[in-house]
């Protein structure tokens, strides 16, 4: 017994010798993860091949590679060593070699090589590139998307504009309609097309020529084109309103392969994404919302009976909003993802019985795979302590086991701890979720700062996911606790709940969060109330700003790419129906909620000091809203700071960026709360 004893106690103070050694994560350590995307299982069930993504900080850039898995567990065998991108695996049907996307010349284009790797052949030349493939079940064809000109009949036609284009020493632009630029790109009246082209060899046609974008330039699905499964058909999603600038109006489309007459399956005047063909060709499954001009109503799972034409919603009574979907191999069930209360879930939905069984819950969950027998899931899983690596499970979610580590060996050596949940009641009584992270070496009867983050969205969730732009375990690595909250407008709760922030951008959701700090406090003693700072991006930008006009609670804010005056941001952003769903109209019909959700209207009341972040090349959230911002604080004598990306979007992608945008917003958060 005393040599039982002795051993448990050595093997205690052994663990707690390891825990002690280990450190908190640094930006090298989280650019140096590789992330995991897109596992494809093999036709015979017994190999995973996935995509892996390496950033180098010193080349400002990122590479990907093919890796390859066994589904019963094994060593991860590299199959590409080409630079830049290697992504986008598919399988031939015999199981011999893969198709890909490569720009390991310098172009994207659809390559293939042998399964087992090897020498890797080109297969498209397209001058305008290629990307997102999709093969057809018999593998004779492969589908992608280009950009190019509507009224060029070839690809010759796209290459001589595009060189004529670059050689004019003239860059003004012109442009006659909405929209002229998305995200962070200018259209230069190109248009979005899907190509098809035999994998035995031949030339890429367009299958969806015309003045319209496939796939659609906003509200899309994950993907939005598949074939059927005899390879005779493609069906796509398409916009074809007269103004899409204000329109979520996707419909689902299908065309003859060899070529053929247009066919509208949809007449919803709202959103229709993601068409995916059911393995024995009986149905059209797609992803409908039902209110026209808003962007987070909750999407439905409905199947198109192919002989009948009957449409048949399988979720109508299930209120969360469907986001991936996979067949299983027989066709009478489909595996879904959806948000639920902070978690990535997934959830089986059988055809006949319209039944919703929860399968994998608890967790970040994505990339839902099924082996061709039914018999097994591949998917990916993350928490916020732990990045993404791909998994197996029994077809019913039973028997989960890890297949790879490909960042253990980085995060071995982390003190990161997981999220610790906790519920309040918000405005009117409603019962939120938060959560929070303790930092690493934490120490009981120790008070700590808080740094608590918004979500953007607004219709979003805070999930528990290793995220790299916003990591938790980053803000905490200096000492913080960190605090998240998914106030009203969040998704995963229930429709009504996402519903409640349109119209009310600083009403119940300000409220919620403001209780949520409340009860954080009370609930955890070890947070330090009187050294709390806050920040957040997109609407989580806007909320500082109405937070900086609203009071002097926290010590500083970050305010990354938020808005900050909604009519100038109304004039300037390129998806119209956002402001005017969120605002009830444009505001010149409803200048009232523009005015009364507007930060610029409380600026007079700025003292709180704030760093202001913004891209150049944001046209979701003009650059314009940074400098009005900064402008208010300087003339307001309010300390404030500002980062300025020339080269960003509104996420901030490039590795070097990534780390100045770390280090400015940490260290201005330690100034502000660790005093000398």
């Amino acid at each position: 017994m005393k040599r039982i004893v002795a051993s448990f106690l050595m093997m205690l103070a052994a663990a707690t010798l390891a825990a002690q050694q280990k450190r908190p994560i640094t930006f090298d350590d989280l650019i140096g993860m590789i992330r995991i995307s897109d596992p494809q299982i093999s036709p015979d069930g017994k190999s995973v091949v996935f995509v892996g993504t390496r950033h180098d900080k010193k080349a400002n850039s990122s590479s990907s590679a093919l890796y390859r898995v066994p589904v019963g567990g094994g060593p991860v065998e590299q199959l590409t060593t080409a630079p830049k991108a290697n992504n986008n695996p598919r399988w031939m049907p015999d199981g011999s070699s893969l198709v890909f996307i490569s720009t390991r010349d310098g172009e994207s284009q659809v390559w293939s090589m042998p399964a087992s790797g090897g020498e890797a052949k080109k297969l498209s030349v397209l001058s305008t590139g290629a990307s997102g493939l999709v093969l057809s079940a018999n593998g004779k064809f492969v589908a992608f998307t280009s950009d190019v000109y509507p009224d060029c009949p070839t690809d010759d036609c796209n290459k001589q504009r595009e060189e004529e284009r670059s050689a004019n020493k003239v860059k003004a632009k012109v442009f006659d309609k909405l929209p002229y630029r998305i995200w962070n790109t200018w259209k230069d009246g190109k248009r979005s097309h899907v190509f098809v082209m035999p994998t035995a060899g031949g030339p890429a046609r367009d299958v969806t020529p015309g003045d319209y974008d496939t796939p659609p330039i906003d509200l899309g699905g994950r993907w939005d084109y598949d074939f059927s499964p005899d390879g005779k058909e493609l069906a796509f999603t398409r916009n074809t309103d007269p103004n899409i600038a204000i329109s979520t109006n996707n419909d689902i489309f299908t065309v003859p392969v060899e070529g053929g007459m247009v066919k509208r399956m949809t007449e919803n005047p709202a959103n229709d994404s993601q068409p995916l063909y059911s393995p024995n060709g009986a149905y059209l499954a797609y992803r409908k919302m039902e209110r026209p001009g808003f962007e987070a109503d909750r999407r439905q799972l409905v199947l198109i009976d192919r002989k009948t034409g009957r449409h048949t919603s399988l979720t109508a009574d299930f209120d969360y909003s469907v986001d991936d979907v996979t067949w299983a191999p027989d066709s009478k069930s489909l595996y879904i993802t959806a948000d639920d209360k902070g978690n990535k879930a997934v959830f089986r939905v059988w055809v006949s019985e319209k039944k919703i069984v929860p399968i994998l819950t608890g967790g970040y969950y994505g990339s839902v795979r099924v082996t061709p027998d039914g018999s097994t899931l591949i998917f990916t899983k993350e928490t916020i302590n732990q990045p993404a690596e791909i998994y197996r499970s029994d077809a019913d979610g039973r028997n989960v086991r890890r297949l790879t580590g490909m960042n253990d060996s980085i995060v071995s050596a982390l003190d990161m701890n997981p999220k610790e949940d906790y519920w309040f009641k918000g405005a009117g009584g409603k019962d939120v979720h938060g959560w929070i992270v303790r930092p690493p070496g934490f120490r009981s009867g120790k008070k700590y700062p808080l740094v608590y983050l918004v979500h953007g969205g607004p219709q979003g969730q805070w999930g528990d996911q290793f995220h790299y732009r916003w990591s938790a375990q980053m803000f905490a690595s200096r000492g913080y606790v960190v605090l998240m909250v998914n106030p009203r407008g969040s998704t995963g709760y229930g429709q009504a709940f996402t519903d409640e922030i349109s119209r009310d951008w600083g009403g119940k959701v300000y409220e919620d969060l403001m209780a949520g700090l409340d009860a954080a406090l009370a609930k955890f003693p070890f947070i330090d109330g009187t050294r709390v700072a806050a920040a957040g991006a997109s609407y989580g930008g806007y909320m500082m700003n109405w937070m900086a006009g609203s009071m002097t609670r926290f010590t500083c804010l970050v305010s990354h790419d938020g808005v900050f005056n909604p009519w100038s941001m109304y004039g300037t952003t390129e998806e119209l129906w956002f402001p005017e769903w969120e605002f009830g109209g444009t505001p010149y019909q409803n200048p009232e909620l523009y005015d009364r959700w507007s930060p610029l209207k409380k600026a007079a009341h700025f003292k709180t000091p704030v760093l202001v972040i913004h891209g150049q090349l944001d046209y979701r959230v003009d650059v314009s809203e940074g400098f009005q911002l900064f402008t208010a604080l300087q003339r307001q004598g309010v300390k404030s700071k500002m980062l300025y990306f020339p080269d960003e979007g509104h996420w901030v992608m490039k590795p070097a960026n990534a780390e100045l945008w770390y280090q400015m917003v940490l260290d201005w958060i330690d100034e502000h709360t660790k005093p000398e």
